[in-house]
This record gives structure tokens, sequence and C-alpha cells, in this order.
């Protein structure tokens, strides 16, 4: 998978214009937002949480879709209907496929934040 699967260019390049010297930052942040939205996903499988489960899924998902990670945001959307749902057998290894997909979206990035 290049990294055009990964990251919408044109995303990036538009928030790139609008934010300037900015847009560096923002890639910092969604990184460590993003590493903490992993932790939250996480802790909500372990307790079995749905509600919670869903509610992070949903935002990371949003997360994803602003800065044009379009895979990450399509996974996150899937943990979150099956939170919503309150079916969270299984998605242990669903999480795995998230934080693989959001190492290779960070290494991207990190290009970016120079």
């Amino acid at each position: 998978m290049n990294s055009e699967n990964h990251l919408d260019r044109e995303v990036l390049q538009t928030l790139q214009e609008i934010m300037g010297d900015e847009f560096p930052v923002l890639i910092t942040t969604f990184i460590n937002d993003s590493d903490e939205r992993i932790r939250s996903l996480q802790k909500a499988l372990a307790t079995q949480n749905s509600d919670a489960l869903q509610r992070s899924a949903h935002s990371f998902k949003g997360s994803c879709h602003n800065l044009g990670a379009k895979y990450l945001a399509t996974l996150c959307e899937h943990m979150e209907h099956r939170g919503r749902e309150g079916e969270l057998e299984g998605l242990e290894c669903h999480l795995v496929d998230i934080q693989q997909e959001f190492s290779q979206i960070k290494s991207i990035l990190r290009s970016f934040t120079g």
C-alpha cells in the first residue's frame, strides 16, 4: 500500500496552505491525540465498555477524516458501529489493524514536520 492509500494528499495540501507555518503543529497534535485515542480504545475493549468504545472510535474517525486518513477513518467507523451495537467480540484484531494503519500514517506524517 503506497502513501496515497493511507492519506489523501489533496486534503493535506489544502491544510498545509491554510495552516502555513502552523501545519507541523497540526500534524504533531494529530499524532499525539491519536496515540491517546488508541489508548482509549484499548481501555474500552479491556473493560468491555461499548459506549466508551463507540464514543472514542467516533471521535478518532472524525480526526482521521479531517486530516485525510481515509482508510484509518473507515477502520474507526467499523469499530464505532460495533460499539454502538454492543458487539465487541473479536474487536481486538480490528484494534491491531487500527494500530498498524496509524503506524503507517504516523511515519508518513512525520515527513511533514521536518
